[in-house]
């Protein structure tokens, strides 16, 4: 896929986390999250400036995603440090920040099995493709993106109302 879609991919992938922060009246953390969703959407693709690294290849797997989990962990916590000295809060900050970073290679490796390339995510010889269009189709990426707006609105939304509902109980 390219852009538009893993950009979609991403904040589909996304949306029920960041409805989830809104839900609990974590306004800034879930704008920040749907940020660095769409800032980290690209990133397994930078294979394709690196020499002697095949495209699709260590960048589209399950360990690349946890390991750009676990780094956007650690800036996560050290965020939170330049915020409070509350353990648990640097700790939540590091762990959302995780949880957003391997969600979102996980949702690029998932937009690009769509395609007839494929992807092997556990970096075996394991190969999965859903053949459903070519990266390059432009019904396929605007789908994508489409589909992670309208999640992205509709998880605004829910997560507001429920915000409102359990505001009297945070």
């Amino acid at each position: 896929m390219y852009k538009k879609g893993h950009y979609g991919a991403a904040l589909t992938a996304y949306a029920p986390v960041g409805m989830g922060a809104l839900a609990v009246g974590f306004e800034v953390a879930a704008v920040g999250g749907a940020i660095l969703s769409v800032g980290l959407a690209m990133v397994p693709d930078w294979d394709q400036k690196l020499p002697n690294v095949p495209h699709r290849g260590p960048t589209h797997t399950v360990r690349f995603a946890i390991g750009v989990a676990a780094v956007a962990g650690l800036l996560g916590g050290a965020l939170g440090l330049t915020v409070t000295s509350q353990w648990f809060l640097v700790a939540g900050t590091g762990v959302y920040m995780a949880l957003v970073g391997g969600l979102t290679i996980g949702s690029h490796i998932a937009a690009d099995a769509l395609t007839p390339m494929g992807v092997t995510p556990f970096g075996d010889n394991r190969h999965y493709s859903y053949d459903l269009w070519n990266a390059d189709s432009t019904v396929g990426n605007y789908v994508l993106l489409g589909l992670g707006i309208l999640s992205t609105a509709i998880a605004l939304v829910i997560g507001a109302e429920l915000n409102a509902l359990l505001s009297p109980y945070l």
